[in-house]
């Protein structure tokens, strides 16, 4: 990364004389490879904002007011402008609700491969900081934004908002994309012209926060979104619990956007020099488009945001929809060999392993009695092991750490344990008797750590954990906070969930886990640090997973997304798709299964095997490549379609879908992206059922012809009459000679 400049000053000549930049900063330039912001950082002034976009250079960062760019605040606090939003506001120990936050001092820092600035603001009267943080990575185009919040003050501050960030965008025809659902619809794409008014994000929830809502966005500058064209703002908030986004239209020439920790029900009460410390608010831009913003966001999440995102994930089969609760020695065993068979690396086995007095044998009772059901596995987990290692894969299990039943041995020796107002009676969550335990107390704490921690002390070599998390906190009140911080509960809880997590990657970094949370419940840059994919959905159903999938991966990359091949009838829709539609959509993602082998005949089991054995190959190209997205399926067009390329683009893997059924219909031919127009590349079909190969396989054609013109596809399947059927799916190998 170049070494940009501070008024006239290089900041390397600062860095290297270990001086504070107190004497110097005035205009703050932060670079990332491609992009700039800019910072008005004068000692004794407001900070303001400046600039946000393609990088630039310093003379440009110098007369960038002449230009007529905003004048805005970076971090506007609460008080002396009363009729602004603010991303900051405050009580101070003596009852004054205002806030005057003036530029103190401005340092840097190195941390590891990146780089932090870290403006310094201080109360003009009162003895109350604010610390505004921004990192920097060399070979990723993104910039985190954070703040520190302390004080000095003779009593209590109480904190009633506090984000992360602020960002002003020049008014125009912008629009905004962002994700929406709700259990079994996740992450649907949605995109609206911002108007005047609010615009505001929110969740509630306490333990999940991307069922209804994700607390990341895209802004596109230049009219109606566009995949690979276009100026773009990517916001991501890195933070695992209850969020708001803010984006503010008012009479002035400015949308200003906010985001950070939903402060709804959330008053903060801080001490004399605590630290109040808010989540990583994450920004991109790219002038290609949403596709673009996502190429940034992923691989930044690779690199800096997803546990082990440069390693490639196992394929498994996971036991639930092929047994459900019914789970028994024999049947995971079957299991285990019939994914061996096919060519799987990994057998998981979900809900129903567990309880002794409360037998697991349905979603009412057994959580947080995390003993083997002898009854069901006669040799434990210990002899599951051994049954995987013979067959050469490895073994996972299912727990939800987090959360108890009234009906469980852990419940009746500790029912202070569970989240629960006083004078009130509890109110469940699933099964009727489910609760969730205190993350905020220490003990609870301690609790949850040692789950993971007996597992893998007495069982070392299991490889995977499904982490799920099914139940939101559905009444307000904490058993362990005093009277006078129950408002700290929301923040607590995930304050607890860093801390055992931050414990259990410390002892087990190798180990994978996976985000499950009734499905999507946590597909956020809040958790993933810790977990090394996440559940998209409980819907399995390959044609809505197009959906949902295409919405995730406008900030998630594949390797993060697990995308498993599942049963037909679906068992969420009751839709029925041909295998290979199945096959071809999981592939998109993180590749498994969710289904009973036995159920499938000889012949669906050996398209697996071959399925799995191509997906090997593309594997790297799908879990670490760039993401083109070329048709999308919410335009009604009748087919979706992506493409993953190599940043050496000398292999790309290109998805075909069709998203309706209709006789005699009209597709578009969808042109592609990413490829080198100056190279060849000859075409392979992955996952071919046709009783003839296309009529392109085999064939060479240059990158600049697939752009421009894309190929046909044909609209079904070339097999027998009895194996025909209304969908159509293409996997297509793009191979750089």
């Amino acid at each position: 990364m170049k070494h940009r400049m501070i008024g006239r000053v290089s900041l390397a000549a600062v860095l290297l004389a270990g001086l504070p930049w107190s004497a110097y900063a005035k205009v703050l330039k932060l670079d990332t490879p491609s992009t700039s912001m800019v910072l008005d950082a004068e000692k004794g002034k407001n900070l303001k904002f400046l600039y946000y976009g393609g990088r630039i250079s310093d003379s440009d960062a110098d007369n960038l007011r002449a230009a007529g760019c905003p004048v805005a605040d970076a971090y506007p606090a609460y008080g002396l402008d009363t009729t602004r939003e603010a991303a900051l506001s405050a009580v101070h120990a003596d009852g004054n609700m205002t806030l005057d936050l003036k530029v103190e001092s401005t340092s840097a820092r190195r941390d590891g491969d990146s780089e932090i600035t870290t403006v310094k603001l201080r109360d003009s009267h009162y003895p109350f900081t604010v610390s505004v943080n921004y990192r920097t990575y060399p070979a990723e185009d993104v910039i985190e934004t954070w703040t520190e919040i302390s004080h000095q003050e003779k009593g209590i501050v109480t904190l009633d908002r506090f984000a992360s960030g602020c960002l002003p965008v020049r008014y125009g025809d912008v629009w905004l994309s962002q994700l929406y659902g709700s259990w079994g619809n996740e992450s649907r794409v949605d995109c609206s012209r911002l108007t005047h008014g609010m615009r505001v994000i929110k969740n509630r929830d306490g333990v999940r926060n991307s069922h209804t809502a994700h607390g990341e966005l895209m802004l596109s500058l230049d009219g109606k979104p566009r995949e690979n064209d276009g100026r773009v703002i990517g916001a991501a908030l890195c933070y695992s619990g209850n969020y708001k986004l803010v984006i503010d239209t008012d009479e002035t020439d400015y949308h200003r956007f906010f985001a950070g920790i939903n402060e709804d029900n959330s008053e903060y009460h801080l001490k004399k020099d605590e630290v109040f410390v808010t989540p990583p608010l994450a920004f991109t831009y790219s002038n290609e488009g949403m596709s673009g913003v996502s190429r940034h966001f992923h691989r930044w999440g690779r690199n800096h945001r997803i546990a082990h995102g440069n390693e490639l994930r196992k394929i498994l089969l996971n036991s639930w929809e092929g047994v459900y609760f019914d789970v028994e020695e024999t049947g995971m065993e079957n299991m285990m060999a019939d994914i061996a068979s096919m060519g799987g690396e990994l057998f998981v086995m979900d809900d129903g392993w567990f309880g002794v007095k409360h037998p697991r044998d349905n979603a009412t009772q057994g959580l947080g009695d995390w003993i083997v059901d002898t009854r069901k596995l006669p040799h434990g987990i210990q002899g599951l092991i051994d049954a995987a290692k013979s067959k050469g894969i490895k073994f996972g299990i299912w727990i939800e750490p987090e959360m108890t039943n009234s009906k469980s041995e852990l419940y009746e020796k500790h029912p202070e344990y569970v989240i629960k107002p006083g004078h009130r009676d509890h109110v469940y969550g699933r099964g009727g008797t489910q609760l969730v335990l205190d993350l905020s107390n220490p003990k609870v704490q301690d609790l949850v750590f040692e789950v993971v921690d007996t597992l893998m002390t007495k069982y070392p070599e299991i490889d995977y954990i499904k982490w799920d998390a099914n139940m939101s906190v559905r009444s307000h009140g904490s058993q362990y906070l005093s009277a006078d911080n129950q408002s700290h509960l929301y923040i607590d809880y995930h304050k607890g969930l860093a801390k055992v997590l931050d414990r259990i990657r410390a002892k087990y970094p190798d180990l994978t886990i996976q985000a499950c949370a009734s499905g999507g419940g946590r597909a956020n840059y809040g958790v993933l640090p810790w977990f090394d994919e996440f559940w998209v959905s409980d819907n399995t159903d390959a044609l809505q997973r197009v959906y949902m999938q295409w919405g995730a991966s406008y900030f998630f990359p594949a390797v993060a997304m697990a995308s498993h091949i599942s049963a037909t009838p679906n068992h969420q829709t009751y839709r029925s798709m041909p295998l290979k539609y199945r096959i071809d959509v999981a592939m998109s993602g993180r590749l498994g299964m969710e289904i009973q082998p036995r159920d499938m005949s000889e012949a669906e089991r050996e398209q697996c095997r071959k399925a799995i054995a191509e997906y090997k190959e593309i594997r790297p190209v799908v879990q670490q490549g760039d993401i083109y997205r070329l048709q999308s399926p919410y335009e009604g067009l009748g087919v979706a379609s992506l493409l993953y390329a190599t940043p050496e683009k000398d292999k790309a893997v290109y998805f075909w879908w069709k998203t309706e059924a209709f006789r005699n219909q009209q597709l578009p031919r969808v042109k592609m992206a990413g490829l080198d127009p100056d190279r060849n590349y000859k075409v392979r079909e992955i996952n071919r059922i046709d009783n003839k190969p296309l009529r392109y396989e085999g064939k060479t054609f240059s990158g600049r012809y697939l752009m421009d013109n894309g190929l046909e596809m044909p609209v079904g399947y070339n097999v027998d009459k009895d194996k025909r059927t209304e969908w159509g799916s293409r996997v297509l190998l793009l191979t750089a000679e």
